[in-house]
């Protein structure tokens, strides 16, 4: 299965982050949710970013944080070799996007959710 690094999840929730976990979980996908504060998502931990946990098999990473917030872990983002990044609304990066795809890493500005939703994850 298509394990997926949900990235910008937090304890709250209420955000897109989370119900694509939630969605994820219900469809059978594997998740690993990250974020920058401490919790969980559907009874799975939330792995801190700062600590650049090492997450193996990846295949997609679901962004959910902004451009801004994403050019400190473009380096870390792509050493977990994923073959998909998805950015999500209000994720789209130009910068990260061109970085990924010369790492042969597949991009798709889409919605995860809508993804799930219409069964073209």
């Amino acid at each position: 299965m298509r394990k997926t690094v949900i990235v910008g999840c937090t304890p709250k929730h209420d955000n897109y982050a989370n119900a694509a976990a939630e969605r994820l979980k219900a469809a059978g996908y594997p998740f690993v949710p990250v974020g920058i504060q401490e919790g969980e998502v559907c009874g799975e931990p939330i792995l801190l970013m700062h600590a650049e946990p090492k997450i193996e098999k990846v295949h997609t990473i679901a962004l959910y944080i902004n451009a801004k917030r994403q050019k400190q872990w473009f380096g870390y983002l792509l050493s977990l070799g994923p073959r998909r990044i998805i950015f999500n609304p209000g994720a789209e990066n130009q910068v990260f996007k061109e970085l990924a795809e010369k790492e042969g890493v597949k991009c798709e500005e889409a919605c995860t959710l809508v993804m799930l939703s219409v069964g073209n994850y």
